[in-house]
């Protein structure tokens, strides 16, 4: 079938509508939707009628999609494939898949091939076609579980399982504030007003030309639904108690992740893990998902690190927090987390910038950039366990919060041992207005880097942390590790990174 594609670029917008036009059967919309697990790609219609075991799916871009676009460009994608019954006129549930794409110029083509029965739909092999036909590569992937209420999320058998190269060690840098905790010390604000507080940067509107703010959607998302739009937060600045007056419709999505974030009824308060709010209520301090994340990592055998960096001053009382849970098993929902033999670094380091470089010190340990990056990024790439550095958030406002303030992460795409990934709320598409920093090795042990663009990296090295997602789905560090993991190989793999 043919795909002829309008709109604004997907990457910029949450969703886009496409006219499918089948060689056989009806006319039929296609809507890509940007979701948190990745773009997700569903076809309505216009299937194969004759049963053929593969066909190709070829999406042509206007002139406009091109002109964002560099030679290739990799994206995991959830595809999931309905009939039209012709009986009933009814839409059914076919095929569901999990595969790469890949943008050849101005086209895109993903070839299916399908490979067995899964439980949720067909299992297909994934093949990204070049221009040229042949070189094609690709796994086997999983079935897609729809949940009850949401997209469709590929389930991991295991992370890095559909990889057959050999598994590199993960170093995690995860924010503190709106990533694995509800609440701020910087700005004073509890569980209830920190997410209050974020809900004004997921919802959007923009000014009408009376004057008038209007929203746009009724529902949260990290992405704009339009290129005009606006988050409140951005048009407004912090609002406080943003759901009982201008988000009032907002007001049920803050009480339904409260009440998810609630500390488990009959179990008593823990002072490092559980967190009055201002409702008097008791919540997690710390996201239950983050936990779960060290555990999958952990059961999967994979070698990792966390290094939490934040510009805030609570990393010490987290260092205690997470050792207590890690080292003594007093979480009530992960006792058995001390099985796991991790060790914690209870001593907090520092990375400061200026524009004579980066001084990174823990302890005895003191390394700078004046010596050369590659220094820092073999120390980072070295940690073991748990530990954390602050960063420099006065660096950040200097350099008007863009990415040339950002959090430094140094990335080597020619290391074969290692893999470095940027957890945090704050990591955006715009580079006037993100938080970290990543500079990529130029040449294989080579001191020289470059600073690439948030968007070249995302959903590669750097994740921006869906706070709402991450109160609500356990699974949801290690569903975006997963990701990173996988398209991080796809670009190795073809020369991109």
């Amino acid at each position: 079938m043919h795909v002829s594609l309008s709109g604004r670029h997907p990457v910029m917008c949450q969703t886009a509508t496409l006219q499918v036009e089948a060689k056989e059967g009806p006319l039929a919309t296609t809507c890509l939707s940007w979701a948190n697990t990745g773009p997700q790609l569903i076809v309505e219609g216009g299937g194969d009628k004759d049963g053929a075991e593969s066909e190709d799916l070829e999406v042509m871009l206007t002139d406009h999609f091109q002109s964002n676009l560099t030679d290739k460009y990799y994206k995991m994608v959830v595809l999931s494939v309905r009939t039209l019954n012709a009986s009933d006129q009814r839409w059914e549930d076919g095929a569901v898949l999990r595969c790469f794409v890949v943008f050849v110029s101005n086209s895109l083509r993903l070839r299916e091939k399908k490979m067995g029965t899964g439980e949720s739909g067909s299992v297909y092999r994934a093949v990204m076609a070049e221009e040229h036909e042949g070189t094609q590569s690709g796994g086997v992937v999983e079935p897609v579980r729809r949940k009850a209420d949401g997209p469709a999320v590929s389930v991991p058998r295991g992370l890095g399982s559909a990889n057959h190269a050999p598994r590199k060690k993960l170093i995690l840098h995860m924010d503190l504030n709106n990533t694995i905790l509800v609440s701020d010390t910087v700005t004073g604000q509890g569980s209830v007003a920190a997410l209050d507080y974020f809900l004004t940067t997921v919802t959007w509107g923009k000014m009408s030309k009376h004057g008038k703010w209007e929203w746009l959607s009724d529902s949260a998302s990290l992405f704009p639904p339009c290129s005009d739009a606006s988050s409140y937060y951005s048009q407004f600045g912090r609002s406080p108690a943003f759901t009982s007056v201008a988000g009032r419709r907002f007001r049920g999505l803050l009480e339904e992740h409260l009440e998810l974030l609630r500390w488990p009824q009959g179990i008593k308060e823990d002072r490092q893990l559980s967190v009055k709010g201002e409702d008097g209520r008791l919540y997690h301090w710390i996201l239950p998902s983050f936990f779960q994340l060290i555990r999958d990592l952990a059961q999967e055998g994979r070698e990792f690190a966390i290094v939490f960096r934040t510009f805030g001053t609570d990393l010490p009382r987290v260092l205690r927090a997470v050792s207590r849970a890690v080292k003594e098993g007093a979480h009530p929902l992960f006792p058995d987390l001390p099985e796991l033999k991790l060790s914690v670094d209870m001593t907090p380091g520092k990375i400061r910038c200026s524009k004579r470089g980066v001084v990174l010190s823990r302890a005895k340990d003191r390394l700078s950039t004046c010596d050369g990056e590659r220094g820092l990024y073999q120390y980072l790439s070295s940690v073991q366990g748990l530990g954390g550095f602050q960063d420099h958030f006065d660096w950040w406002a200097t350099n008007s919060f863009s990415i040339r303030g950002g959090k430094p992460l140094w990335i080597d795409p020619f290391d074969q041992h290692v893999q470095h990934i940027f957890i945090d709320d704050n990591i955006r598409q715009n580079d006037e207005d993100t938080i970290v920093s990543p500079k990529v090795f130029l040449e294989p042990g080579s001191a020289d880097t470059r600073t690439a663009c948030t968007s070249e990296l995302y959903d590669i090295s750097l994740v921006q942390t869906d706070l709402l997602r991450a109160i609500s789905d356990h699974s949801y560090f290690t569903q975006r590790v997963q990701i990173c993991l996988e398209n991080y190989e796809s670009n190795l793999q073809n020369g991109t990174v």
